[in-house]
């Protein structure tokens, strides 16, 4: 959906990186973990910067980007990216069916922004229905043809690098 709307590539990863997660990042490191030049780059950041999607800040001599959360499309850029990542129906379906979840987090790659093709998802509860688990996997790799990792615990390790999308 998202790469249908939006032709650059770079942009995609860029939006990707920005509006899945508060994310930041400054040119050089972005090109390297794109693996795409600094001119593309430098490019679009450009382009998203002048729309007032991301903001800069200095730090030092290095200009860092994050998304602006102040633009009046933050929450539907964000919420078209949720989407375009599947996580928002999947993690809907998992909190739903699962049993008694008390928080879910995106760990991984897609919790820093990363289209890696597999989604991470730490659950924390306990009896939670793992059959079912086994099937929402499968069903979600034929839809999305991205593979998904749950790591299931009794309870909250504290603090998680992830984004906690179901939970206080």
């Amino acid at each position: 959906m998202l790469d249908s709307l939006v032709t650059s590539k770079t942009r995609i990863k860029l939006l990707l990186k920005f509006f899945s997660h508060k994310n930041s990042g400054y040119l050089r490191a972005l090109a390297k973990e794109f693996n795409e030049s600094t001119n593309s780059v430098r490019v679009e950041l450009n382009r998203l910067t002048e729309a007032g999607l991301l903001k800069t800040e200095e730090e030092g001599r290095i200009k860092v980007y994050k998304a602006n959360e102040q633009h009046p499309f933050f929450s539907e850029i964000s919420n078209m990216v949720s989407k375009f990542l599947g996580l928002d129906e999947l993690m809907e379906k998992i909190v739903r069916r699962m049993g008694p979840v008390q928080k879910a987090y995106i760990i991984g790659d897609y919790a820093m922004g990363l289209d890696s093709g597999e989604i991470e998802i730490l659950l924390i509860g306990k009896d939670l229905d793992i059959q079912y688990l086994d099937f929402l996997k499968n069903k979600t790799y034929e839809k999305l043809q991205r593979k998904v990792k749950v790591t299931i615990q009794d309870s909250d390790p504290g603090e998680s690098t992830g984004i906690m999308i179901f939970g206080n």
